[in-house]
């Protein structure tokens, strides 16, 4: 075997103290995003609630209208990915939680099996109703803090505060419907969030193999250790959006993107799980006593980051990302890890790492299992 290029001497392994920063500001990037996404709704709900305490204390004349606000805000939350079931449920189950506890705690009083009987009536109630989870839980709750705590709020006469929770859920329900969301934005913005996280590591592992750097491959497996939140929301978002176009007709012709979007979420969760691997594996072949030559693997891995940034705009616009798909084949195709270090099993191992990264890559962006397989060499 040729002689490798030696690392530079400079180059330890970063501290504790370096890693916690490193995770600190991964951490606030994300809670930054998520102040980005939500603060719109949470907003929209904030004046739902003022409003639904307005309309009790000065329509309805209750001097505290509890739960009007209460069940503004519960019913509208701070997603932006709100549906009209979904809103209509919780609204729901908050007024009939409220209005039976409110009728049942003037006849039987409040107490021990009071309570159990309340939640027990106010829980089979709402399943009589609806199959909705959400309804009967509210219910069951709301249900449980009026006979727990019977001199809350009592204004407006004996159904006063079922009256205000009408009011909160209707001005709810309002607001979702006046407001219809693209039921895709969010999931697009949290997809192309969570691939260029993607992306961003493999492009510092690059530079790392690159500049035979251990440091900096610490620093990029910090960083793919620390995005796992961010991959898990946009699952999640994803999934609530896929089923809000199940029910609503206005979504339902985004329901085809929606899907895919869900299914690019596990592709993408499996991408970064095998950079993180690689990235270990990387950091090991850089701390190794003994130098490898890692140059060409780094070159073939920033075609790869490359490819992935353009998947995260791909997924941020909505098109279609066949120009990505082009580019993930080509990377594929030059992934041959005889070729690329033909005397050093430990770098093949880094490569054959790469191969299934890229074939996760190429199925997040549409491509079909058999082909991105079939792009790569045969071993």
């Amino acid at each position: 075997m040729g002689a490798a290029p030696t690392r530079p001497a400079t180059d330890a392994p970063r501290g504790g103290l370096r890693e916690l920063r490193l995770v600190a500001r991964a951490r606030w990037r994300q809670g930054i995003d998520r102040v980005r996404a939500a603060w719109f709704p949470i907003l929209q709900a904030s004046v739902a609630a003022g409003i639904a305490f307005g309309i009790g204390r000065y329509v309805l004349d209750h001097p505290y209208p509890f739960f009007a606000p209460v069940c503004a805000w519960i019913a509208l939350g701070f997603s932006a990915d709100r549906s009209l079931r979904r809103v209509a449920e919780i609204a729901v189950g908050v007024a009939i939680g409220v209005g039976l506890g409110d009728a049942l705690v003037h006849v039987i009083g409040s107490g021990l099996w009071q309570v159990a009987l309340v939640l027990f009536v106010a829980a089979t109630a709402a399943r009589l109703l609806d199959r909705g989870a959400l309804l009967t839980t509210q219910a069951g709750v709301q249900a449980m803090i009026i006979v727990g705590l019977p001199n809350i709020a009592a204004t407006g006469g004996p159904l006063g505060r079922w009256t205000d929770a009408l009011v909160g859920g209707a001005v709810a329900f309002a607001v979702a419907v006046l407001t219809p969301s693209d039921p895709r934005r969010a999931p697009r913005e949290l997809a192309s969030r969570a691939t260029q996280e993607v992306a961003d590591v493999l492009g510092e592992l690059a530079h790392a193999l690159a500049t035979q750097s251990p440091a900096d491959a610490e620093d990029a497996l910090v960083r793919a250790r620390a995005s796992q939140p961010r991959l898990d929301e946009w699952r999640e978002t994803a999934t609530n959006a896929r089923e809000l176009a199940r029910l609503s007709p206005a979504a339902r012709r985004h329901r085809g993107e929606l899907v895919r979007l869900v299914g690019a979420s596990v592709q993408l969760d499996r991408a970064m799980r095998n950079t993180r691997v690689m990235t270990r594996r990387g950091l090991a072949l850089l701390e190794a006593p003994t130098a490898h030559d890692l140059v060409a693997a780094g070159q073939r891995l920033e075609a790869t980051a490359a490819a992935a940034d353009d998947l995260a705009s791909a997924f941020a616009s909505g098109r279609d990302a066949a120009r990505v798909r082009e580019a993930l084949l080509r990377s594929a195709a030059a992934l041959d890890p005889f070729t690329i270090a033909p005397d050093d099993w430990q770098v093949q191992s880094l490569v054959l790492l790469h191969r299934s990264l890229v074939v996760d890559l190429l199925e997040a962006a549409g491509e079909d299992p058999a082909r991105a397989r079939a792009a790569l060499p045969d071993l």
